[in-house]
């Protein structure tokens, strides 16, 4: 099987890559109060110094009440973290790489018992000021970004956070302007985050959003059902500044709707002719939920992401939990050394390497 495509440039706007692979966002939780070290530095410079395409970081978070829940994941506001974050990026230009910043606020999470911390904040109960400056801070995040010298920035607007939960009708009951019966109704507060972020960083710096459609509140879930309500959903967000969309699903290899083989990813850049980022297990033979329930995972071929990256499908392939196990992963499969790649392990989740 040949991986060439995989190894092509890829640029849009300000960005330029090496290649088609991006670390996936995957949260550590080992920033100390909220504040990047050196470890954490050191652990985004091997996979730059490895040839990862670009990397996307762990969840970073806004200054907003409740906007994260537990107490070492990363600020992206204040001067110590910031400072931390700008250490981080100037190790992974050193090294080659690129990066940006996943910009990200938990909302209302209800986390099970092995998680007990509960962010605050609630989609139900935030006031229209709550709202307004909420847009600001992920604004004032975006041009901190800019301003450190990080190459893009991605919005986490998936999984059941707060973007996410203004765009799903269980948690977003609101009566006012920013609730709504429809998807594109439900969508006004990501579209006025998007469009802060655009105009505090300007037309050329390439902003990504990441979307899905299942929550970890219910994996069976979708906020689309037709490709209909998906151009409602993912067509103003767009016209708001989106460059490209980040298109999580469980699995990379299932069809979004009946009718078509076609994937999340598949389907978003049909809709929108932007870029878009497959993830979803990709290397590894079981989703990432089974990380969490103790489970390792085994390495796998790639021949079917190959054939639909091979069709353009989408145009960048994210891994997560194979570059978290095996920070050479991307040099080893250029080279077709697939026989020395580690397999998954779960206590991979809960240590820097």
């Amino acid at each position: 099987m040949s991986t060439s495509s995989l190894f092509k440039p890829f640029e849009y706007k300000n960005l330029q890559l090496k290649n088609r692979i991006v670390m996936a966002p995957m949260t550590r939780a080992q920033s100390d109060n909220g504040v990047p070290t050196q470890n954490i530095a050191d652990y985004y410079g091997r996979r730059a110094a490895s040839e990862v395409g670009l990397i996307l970081s762990e969840g970073t978070v806004i200054n907003r009440p409740g906007s994260k829940n537990l107490q070492n994941i990363p600020d992206f506001y204040g001067n110590e973290a910031l400072n931390g974050w700008k250490n981080v990026i100037d190790i992974v230009h050193k090294n080659g790489g690129k990066m940006g910043p996943q910009i990200w606020h938990v909302g209302d999470t209800r986390m099970s018992e092995d998680y007990p911390l509960v962010a605050m904040e609630k989609v139900s109960t935030m006031t229209i000021e709550d709202i307004q400056d909420t847009i600001a801070q992920f604004a004032a995040s975006a041009k901190s970004a800019k301003d450190l010298g990080f190459d893009c920035l991605e919005i986490h607007g998936a999984h059941g956070y707060l973007i996410d939960q203004f765009f799903w009708e269980v948690t977003n009951t609101r009566t006012d302007e920013y609730g709504g019966k429809t998807l594109k109704e439900r969508s006004r507060f990501a579209v006025e985050v998007v469009k802060a972020i655009r105009e505090a960083v300007g037309e050329d710096f390439t902003i990504i959003l990441r979307l899905s459609q299942w929550k970890q509140q219910d994996y069976k879930t979708k906020l689309a059902l037709t490709p209909n309500e998906m151009e409602d959903w993912l067509l103003p967000l767009k016209e708001a500044g989106v460059d490209i969309f980040h298109c999580s699903q469980r699995r990379f290899w299932e069809p979004e709707f009946e009718g078509s083989s076609l994937n999340f990813a598949g389907w978003a850049k049909k809709i929108t002719g932007q870029p878009t980022i497959t993830v979803g297990s990709v290397g590894l033979n079981g989703d990432f939920l089974n990380a969490f329930a103790g489970q390792g995972t085994e390495k796998t071929d790639l021949t079917e992401l190959i054939k639909r990256l091979d069709n353009e499908e989408f145009d960048l392939v994210a891994v997560g939990r194979a570059i978290l196990q095996d920070y050479e992963w991307v040099k080893k499969i250029k080279d077709g050394n697939t026989a020395d790649i580690s397999d998954f392990t779960a206590e991979s989740m809960s240590v820097l390497f």
